[in-house]
This record gives structure tokens, C-alpha cells and sequence, in this order.
């Protein structure tokens, strides 16, 4: 058994049981990532997937088991790597963020400026997804860490810590019989076409609580994956804006005018997340030092230690 063995056994799961995805995944041919499969069960004296001939359907209970330890292991072996990296160059590498357009675009600037002003030699690279995604980024290795709201409270493999909280805001085009207007209840939002974000994104459940909670059925007329989008309709009159605060300023958005509303819509947590149980590199905890100061190492640390505590 060997670590390539494990590696081809964790992308053939991903892969949804296609050899020759996983094979692509690893750089390897098709015909060599079945004999190392079949190498590995001859090796254990028992099947790992289930077949219908050639073809893989899935694993088997033996399987299942073999991939969540195979998991851990292949982590380790990555900690490993880092704990060399850390001790040998603690300033220069790569540091991978997995994160929204919102958090990308409106909150994250500021800190990535301070960060590259403290750490020149580490490449930034910013992965942007949607919340959906964003954690199987995180639990594949593709990034260090994933900032995003609503996104990883049932994610079992990583562990997560509030950022920061906010509520969203009503926008107009300017003009809009709500210029101007103090103390707009929801059911007058609800008397116009309502340009918000997809099901699921920024905080989007929040809002169609806040509606339900008072038995109001608004005309959604238009959803979009960003504020950018949603604040460029409404500036064409296709309706009213719900969005994200952070990205709204007046003094830029100058075709908009923020409404104030009498009942708010109940608060979005966005969050900062980790894998559990991989090692970082020390420049990964200081920029989630930068995003927000509570959050140090060693918080992260005894978090992590005791989920995987309560694990065992």
C-alpha cells in the first residue's frame, strides 16, 4: 500500500466513479489507475468498489472506511510538507482563498493590501464561487481557507468562526416613489418587482424569512449572483434592490438611494473556515489575524484540536 494507491482511491470517489476523470485528475493513464486499484484489493484481499463488470458503481462498505482513512492520511501527509515549508521559508509560498464576488469585491481589499504589505513574497490568489461550492474547494485542498456567509454550518470536515455580522438593505433607483421615505415596512417593498440574490446566496434565506414572516408574497422578477448585477437593474428601473450593505456606497452608486426600513431583516453571519486538521503555513493564520484580530492561531488551533477530540 502507498500514498498513489490512496490518492487514486480519493479521486476515483470524487470523480463519481469515472477511472478516466480521476485519472486526469492525477496526471496518470486509465489503464494505470485500474491496476493500482486492483493492486490495492488484491493487496487487502477484499473489494473496495462494486461492479457491474468493468465499470464502477461504488464502494463498498470496506470502502467507505478505506476513503475516510485514506482522507486523513493523505491530510497528514500534506501537514507534512507545510511543517517542512514552515520551518524552512515562513514568509514567501502561496496562500489560496476560496471566497464570495461580495466578500472578493467589497470587504476583503483593504486586508489583502495590509497582507501584501507585510508578506510581498506570498502569491495571492483568490478562488471566487458561489457559498455552494466554496466548501468542497476547501475540503479538496484547492484552497487555505473560505470566507463566506451561510456556507459551512453542515460541513463536517471543517471548523468555521463568525467574521463579522450585517444586515441587508433596500435600494431605489433615484426618483422611486420610496426616495426619501423614513420607516418603508416590508409589505411597501413588497408592492414592487424585487431584484435580490439567488436562492441560497448572501443571505438570501434571510430575507425570504423576513417576507414569510409576515405572510407577504413579493414578485422576485429578477435574481443574480452578485450585488454589481442587482444594483445595475435596479438603476434601470426593473425593480427594488435587497443587497448586501457592504456593497453599497453612496457616493459611488450615485443612480441609487438607500431605503430605510421600520423592521430589518434578521442579521447574516458571514464567516472565516478552515479544513479541519491540516497544518498551515503561519502566514495563513496572520491574514485571518488581519481580517479580524479575535481569531488568532491559537484559537484556531484549540478549536481544531478539540473537534477532532470529540471525533475520537
Amino acid at each position: 500500500m502507498n500514498l498513489q494507491q490512496l490518492r487514486i482511491i480519493r479521486e476515483t470517489v470524487r470523480a463519481k466513479f469515472n477511472v478516466t476523470e480521476a485519472a486526469n485528475a492525477i496526471y496518470a493513464s486509465q489503464s494505470g489507475v485500474s491496476k493500482q486499484i486492483r493492486d490495492l484489493e488484491e493487496e487487502l484481499g477484499v473489494a473496495l468498489f462494486r461492479r457491474r463488470g468493468k465499470r464502477l458503481l461504488g464502494l463498498t462498505e470496506l470502502g467507505e472506511e478505506v476513503v475516510r482513512i485514506a482522507d486523513r492520511v493523505l491530510l497528514e501527509a500534506e501537514n507534512i510538507k507545510q511543517a517542512a515549508s514552515q520551518f524552512a521559508v515562513s514568509d514567501r509560498g502561496q496562500l489560496e482563498i476560496a471566497t464570495t464576488h461580495t466578500q472578493a469585491r467589497y470587504v476583503l481589499p483593504d486586508v489583502i493590501l495590509k497582507f501584501k504589505q507585510q508578506f510581498p513574497g506570498v502569491r495571492l490568489m483568490l478562488h471566487q464561487a458561489s457559498p455552494r461550492d466554496i466548501g468542497a474547494l476547501l475540503n479538496s485542498g484547492s484552497a487555505d481557507l473560505a470566507i463566506a456567509t451561510d456556507a459551512f454550518n453542515e460541513a463536517r470536515d471543517i471548523i468555521s468562526f463568525p467574521y463579522y455580522s450585517w444586515q441587508h438593505i433596500v435600494v431605489v433607483p433615484a426618483g422611486h416613489p420610496l426616495d426619501g421615505k423614513e420607516g418603508v415596512t416590508l409589505e411597501e417593498v413588497a408592492a414592487y418587482p424585487i431584484v435580490t440574490y439567488d436562492n441560497g446566496l448572501t443571505g438570501r434565506p434571510r430575507i425570504d424569512e423576513a417576507f414569510d414572516a409576515q405572510n407577504l408574497s413579493p414578485e422576485i422578477t429578477m435574481t443574480a449572483l452578485d450585488a454589481d448585477v442587482i444594483k445595475a437593474y435596479v438603476a434601470l428601473g426593473l425593480g427594488v434592490g435587497i443587497i448586501a450593505p457592504m456593497s453599497f456606497n453612496e457616493k459611488r452608486d450615485t443612480d441609487l438611494r438607500q431605503v430605510k426600513l421600520r423592521e430589518g431583516i434578521s442579521p447574516s453571519t458571514t464567516s472565516i473556515a478552515l479544513r479541519r486538521g491540516r497544518l498551515h503555513r503561519g502566514y495563513v493564520y496572520r491574514f485571518i489575524e488581519l481580517c479580524t484580530p479575535s481569531i488568532t492561531e491559537k484559537i484556531i488551533r484549540e478549536a481544531d484540536a478539540a473537534v477532532q477530540g470529540d471525533d475520537d
